[in-house]
C-alpha cells in the first residue's frame, strides 16, 4: 500500500475555543445539499436490529429478524444494534476515556499528533492541498488490529486508562465484527466462510471524532459525505449529540441514536463482496451551534492479503458480477489518494454495461478465431 499522506492543520477544538462570530473562510462550504427531512415523528428512521433474536434457539424469532437485517442491509446499508452483548459497563468506561482524550492539553496532544504523511494520531484526515476546505472537527485516528500494525510510537503514549479499555473494547468489537460477518452470510443464504473468510487476520482501527460547537454551522461540515472503505463500520455515539445523516433516496435523513445501541453500515468492501446487493451508503456529520458531539467509529475490514470480487455464489445470470477485482490493497490505494469523494472510488471499478457488451464482443470475436 503506498504511504499515505495528509497535510497537517490546526486543531478546531481549539479554534473553538475563540470568541468567533464568524467561520474562517477556510471552513466555509457554500455549496452544501442543505435538503434534510425535518424531525418529526412521521421522519423515516433506520432499521432497529436486536442481536439476542438474531442468536435466538426460536427460529421463527430468528427467521423473522434476519429479514429485517437483510432488507436493512439492502434497503438503507445502516441498522441499529440493540442487545449487541457488549457489557454496559465497557462501553461507558470507552465513552469516559474517549472523551478524556479530548480533554488532554495541547501540550499533551501534540505528543500524539499527526506526522507529516501519517493518519494516526490527532488531527484530519485526507487533507491533499493547502487550498482544500476542511471540516468543522478534530479526530484521533488508530491501528488496533492485527496487534502487528500497531505504532509503538502512538500506541505506547496514549493515556493508560484509554489504552486499557480500548484493548477490552477492540477485542469485543473484533467478536461482534465477526458475528455480524457470519449473520449476514445467513441473511444472503450463503455459506459463512465465503465472507468470514475475507476477514480472517481482518483489520480494525478506531476514529473518535471530536466536533465543536460552531457559530455557523449551517456553514460548515463535520464530516463531508462518503461511504466508508472498508467491510463493517460500527459506531459509538459518546453523548448522544445529533448529527450523523444518511443520504437516502436523494435526501439528507438525521439519525436519532438509541441508547445502548451501536450504529452500523455496510462499507464499499461489503458491496463488493455482496455483489452490490448489501448497499454502502454515503453519510455525512453535521455540527450543533452549541453543543460539542463527540462519536467512537470502529472500522472493521477484511485481510489486506485479500481479494475482493462478488462471491461466487451471489453471481448468477440474472445478476452478473456487479464489480471488477481488486486486492484490497490496491482498493485502499484508490480511495485514500481521492480523499472523501462521496462513493466515486466504488464507482470506478464498478462493471458497466459498455464493459459487458465489450466481453460479449471479445468472446464472439475469440470463439469465431478458434474456427
Amino acid at each position: 500500500m503506498e504511504p499515505l499522506t495528509s497535510i497537517l492543520v490546526p486543531s478546531v477544538q481549539e479554534l473553538a475555543k475563540e470568541p468567533l462570530t464568524n467561520v474562517p473562510e477556510r471552513y466555509v462550504l457554500p455549496d452544501q445539499d442543505t435538503v434534510v427531512l425535518s424531525n418529526t415523528i412521521s421522519l423515516p428512521q433506520i432499521p432497529v436490529i436486536d442481536l439476542g433474536k438474531l442468536l435466538s434457539q426460536d427460529l421463527n424469532l430468528k427467521g423473522h429478524e434476519l429479514e429485517k437485517l437483510h432488507y436493512a442491509c439492502k434497503e438503507w446499508g445502516f441498522f441499529q444494534l440493540v442487545n449487541h452483548g457488549v457489557s454496559t459497563s465497557l462501553v461507558e468506561n470507552m465513552k469516559r476515556s474517549a472523551k478524556a482524550l479530548f480533554e488532554l492539553s495541547m501540550e499533551e496532544k501534540k505528543k500524539l499528533w499527526q506526522t507529516e504523511g501519517d493518519l494516526e494520531g490527532f488531527g484530519q484526515a485526507f487533507i491533499l492541498s493547502e487550498e482544500q476546505k476542511l471540516e468543522w472537527g478534530d479526530a484521533f485516528f488508530l491501528n488496533t488490529l492485527p496487534v502487528h500494525i500497531r505504532k509503538p510510537h502512538i500506541y505506547n503514549q496514549i493515556p493508560h486508562t484509554f489504552r486499557e479499555n480500548l484493548e477490552i473494547y477492540s477485542a469485543e468489537l473484533e467478536k461482534l465484527g465477526i458475528k455480524i460477518t457470519e449473520l449476514l452470510a445467513n441473511a444472503l443464504a450463503i455459506n459463512p466462510k465465503e465472507i468470514t473468510d475475507l476477514f480472517n487476520i481482518g483489520t480494525q482501527n478506531i476514529r473518535v471524532n471530536y466536533y465543536p460547537p460552531c457559530p455557523q454551522p449551517e456553514q460548515v461540515i463535520g464530516i463531508k459525505s462518503h461511504s466508508d472503505v472498508g467491510g463493517l463500520t460500527i459506531l459509538l455515539e459518546i453523548n448522544d449529540i445529533e448529527g450523523l445523516q444518511i443520504k437516502k433516496e436523494g435526501q439528507w435523513i438525521p439519525v436519532l441514536p438509541l441508547p445502548n445501541a451501536f450504529i452500523i453500515n455496510i462499507g464499499d468492501m461489503l458491496e463488493i463482496i455482496t455483489n452490490g446487493i448489501y448497499k454502502s451508503v454515503e453519510h455525512r456529520a453535521k455540527v450543533n451551534s452549541k453543543k460539542e458531539r463527540i462519536s467512537l467509529a470502529t472500522f472493521y475490514g477484511p485481510s489486506f492479503e485479500a481479494i475482493l470480487a462478488p462471491t461466487p455464489s451471489l453471481v448468477t445470470q440474472e445478476r452478473p458480477a456487479q464489480f471488477r477485482r481488486i486486492s484490497v490493497l490496491d482498493y485502499y490505494d484508490l480511495s485514500f489518494s481521492q480523499g472523501i469523494r462521496g462513493k466515486s472510488y466504488l464507482n470506478e471499478i464498478k462493471i458497466t454495461k459498455g464493459d459487458l457488451q465489450k466481453e460479449k464482443s471479445q468472446r464472439v470475436e475469440n470463439d469465431n478465431n478458434s474456427y
